[in-house]
């Protein structure tokens, strides 16, 4: 279960009983983050999900070594669930004359740039639209921080893929992300909709570079640790070796 399964059927009620039939009849069920393995035995309380991620290209992403463009990076499609529009107030609260570069497209997009023009951060934002993987990278590399105020991810690619190339993360604590973005592991967490709170965590990353580059560092050697693909590798190959023997790790 990657996400919008698990939100789908929790959404559609007469769904529930075929989920349960579904995850009752596997030998293993799995989830990639322990929020959705939650809301799924919520749905099916006799299941025991395992939480195991997809693997992430650790050689793909990896830190630039060439200096940070001090602006902050938002990736993903432009829907409320995602919460650009979160991040465009946090903008204009910020009390450093912070830059963003906005990846993705999506039916908000017109809604959002006008947002920018009424919050008077229009000038401050680049909007890329949607981008191929190859050149997601660049930009995550060179980026002071990615700022995620989502709702309800699964797992939350993107703090992968951030915190793969050295970049720190701030993010709204929900759905999977506060497995990804973990407070002793350079990530911030805020409470969801406080855009105050979002802009007190931008400045204070802002305000010093070296303590964004040491909280970059540290959440590169989790990530590598638990996304590389041999690393999912064998936790897959234990799950199917346990399934197929009949028996649950």
């Amino acid at each position: 279960m990657h996400g919008s399964d698990v939100r789908l059927a929790k959404s559609v009620k007469p769904a529930h009983a075929i989920m349960r039939a579904v995850l009752g009849s596997a030998r293993t069920v799995t989830a990639v983050s322990s929020w959705l393995a939650r809301e799924a035995t919520r749905i099916a309380p006799d299941v025991k999900v395992d939480v195991a991620p997809m693997p992430v290209d650790i050689s793909r992403f990896t830190p630039a070594g060439a200096p940070r463009s001090g602006r902050l990076l938002f990736v993903g499609r432009l829907n409320a669930q995602k919460g650009a529009a979160d991040l465009l107030d946090a903008l204009a609260r910020t009390t450093h004359d912070m830059h963003c570069d906005i990846v993705g497209d999506g039916p908000d997009r017109d809604a959002l740039q006008q947002r920018a023009r009424l919050l008077g951060v229009e000038s401050r934002v680049q909007w890329h639209g949607a981008l191929e993987a190859h050149e997601l990278p660049p930009l995550y590399a060179s980026a002071l921080a990615t700022v995620m105020p989502s709702r309800e991810e699964g797992l939350g690619l993107v703090a992968v893929e951030s915190q793969l190339c050295e970049t720190p993360v701030i993010a709204y604590d929900s759905g999977g992300l506060p497995d990804v973005v973990q407070r002793e592991h350079g990530g911030t967490l805020v409470t969801v909709g406080d855009t105050a709170a979002l802009a007190q965590a931008i400045d204070g990353l802002a305000s010093d570079a070296d303590h964004a580059a040491r909280m970059g560092r540290a959440a590169r050697t989790r990530m590598v640790a638990l996304f590389s693909p041999s690393e999912v590798a064998a936790r897959y190959l234990s799950a199917y070796e346990a399934a197929m023997h009949g028996t649950r790790e």
